[in-house]
């Protein structure tokens, strides 16, 4: 049995000049226990890269943890010299 996707983001930061190619995805699920998965996976594009998963019996937490992810992308620009952009799933 498939799990059903709540929500899905994907974000590239690119900058051929400066030799960035960053990607960044979001999978929030609910597993069949009810428990809220923040799936992350993160590296240069066309890479395997990194990946983590946190479970959260309390959806108010995950949240709170999909908020801070969102703020450090946001930030980007500050950080590593070029902004992520949104990626149409």
């Amino acid at each position: 049995m498939g799990e059903q996707t709540d929500l899905r983001e994907h974000w590239r930061a690119v900058d051929a000049k400066r030799n960035i190619a960053r990607d960044y995805e979001l999978l929030v699920t609910t597993d069949l226990f009810g428990w809220t998965v923040v799936e992350r996976r993160w590296g240069r594009i066309g890479t395997a890269g990194q990946r983590n998963r946190s479970s959260f019996a309390d959806c108010q937490d995950a949240a709170r943890l999909v908020a801070s992810i969102r703020q450090r992308r946001a930030s980007a620009h500050r950080r590593i010299g070029t902004e992520y952009r949104r990626i149409q799933v």
